[in-house]
């Protein structure tokens, strides 16, 4: 192994922070070398809205996570999210000869290729086509046909699909900045790779990935992705909020919904008076902690709607057993997972990623579930066979694909 294919890295660009997470492989495990973070003000909604703003983030990020693993980043896994991102179903098949035969691994790939030929406008591009099923003649709800014998394959897939422009400008900040984009990742979909269990995933479950600007929705059943959807509403409306309700400057505003934000007031255990910075040059002044919630609480009860329209529309309300699993830094306010339990009726946790040898407890946190999922899936791309510039991007949609 070339020494620079010894390492991985994954990159997330959110609407708050940049994270980078340098990996080292060491044969069958994946080794935590070092996590980078800087703020984040260039992008919103999973876009890109300030390129120059977003590069010096990038830059910011890498030389931390550089400075403590003493290894340069070069190439990286970057995360895509936001509004643009769409999934849909699709079938496709083949015919594999007029008497029946084996089914060979290249016969799965071009099947999955017959289902993923879809009719897309000039401005949209395949992220990922996640097989649900093949149906091999008249025989259906197969996970694997190789070996198998018939005269036609077919493949029922989830295609999911985003913007060029918006994948693009995520590639071009990280040129910018110095890296090389082996490849593009569905940030929901790397954040499942680091937080769920198999056992979740076969019964059915759902990860709300509650980011700055948008909530990232997946929803899995019998161990596949079944919906993928996005909500506009994430930590920072939160915060923006209570800035306009209490007059307070954005920075102290997220300072007390970390430190003192509910989200109800049915949890509120302390009532004691709390101060706050004005804006300006006004004096500080005391506020109390039912004032917080009485801004957070609406809000939050809009996500849950949100969220819960999100799943009707894709026949998944009432479907997932297994319950919700909340990543994102927006994970963190305090009741949200008691809220989301109280309406579903359903289990709910807050995920810690997984997966990483010698991953720090400070890492293993909600808010890193994506870019340490991205380290995953890269990890598991380059097992899939001797790593060559060019063909990540095959393996890694192999890897999702399961057909590797």
């Amino acid at each position: 192994m070339a020494k620079k294919d010894k390492y991985l890295v994954g990159l997330d660009i959110g609407s708050t922070k940049t994270s980078i997470l340098i990996a080292e492989i060491e044969g069958e495990f994946v080794k935590f070398l070092a996590l980078g973070a800087a703020e984040s003000k260039g992008l919103r909604k999973g876009l890109i809205v300030n390129l120059d703003a977003t590069v010096s983030s990038i830059r910011r990020a890498v030389e931390e996570a550089e400075g403590v693993a003493n290894v340069p980043v070069e190439e990286a896994l970057i995360g895509v999210a936001g509004n643009h991102v769409r999934g849909a179903n699709s079938r496709g098949g083949i015919a594999l000869g007029p008497r029946p035969r084996d089914i060979e691994r290249e016969d799965v790939r071009r099947a999955v290729d017959a289902a993923r030929n879809i009719s897309l406008p000039e401005d949209r591009e395949v992220l990922h086509v996640l097989p649900h099923e093949f149906i091999v003649d008249a025989q259906d709800s197969i996970r694997d046909p190789v070996g198998m014998v018939g005269q036609r394959l077919v493949a029922n897939v989830y295609v999911v699909t985003s913007s060029i422009a918006a994948s693009q400008n995520l590639v071009t900040a990280a040129n910018k900045a110095g890296i090389l984009i082996s490849d593009t990742v569905l940030e929901p979909l790397a954040s499942a790779e680091a937080c769920l269990t198999q056992d979740e995933r076969d019964l059915a479950c759902c990860l709300l990935d509650i980011g700055g600007g948008t909530t990232e929705i997946i929803a899995y059943g019998g161990g596949v992705v079944r919906h993928i959807g996005v909500v506009p509403i994430g930590g920072d409306h939160f915060t923006n909020d209570l800035a306009v309700g209490l007059r307070t400057p954005t920075p102290e505003a997220e300072r007390i919904k970390r430190r003192h934000g509910w989200a109800a007031s049915s949890f509120i255990t302390d009532n004691g008076a709390i101060e706050i910075a004005s804006v300006g040059d006004r004096p500080p002044r005391a506020i109390f902690p039912h004032m917080l919630t009485d801004i957070i609480e609406p809000r939050a009860m809009e996500l849950l709607s949100l969220i819960r329209d999100d799943l009707q529309r894709a026949g998944l309300d009432g479907q997932i057993p297994a319950g919700f699993i909340l990543a994102g830094g927006g994970a963190r306010l305090r009741g949200l997972d008691d809220i989301i339990e109280q309406s579903f009726r359903l289990p709910v946790r807050i995920a810690e990623p997984k997966g990483l040898a010698d991953l720090p407890g400070q890492v293993a946190q909600p808010e890193y579930a994506t870019v340490v999922g991205l380290v995953l899936a890269g990890a598991k791309a380059r097992r899939s066979g001797p790593h060559r510039s060019g063909t990540l991007v095959s393996k890694l949609k192999a890897m999702f694909a399961g057909a590797s």
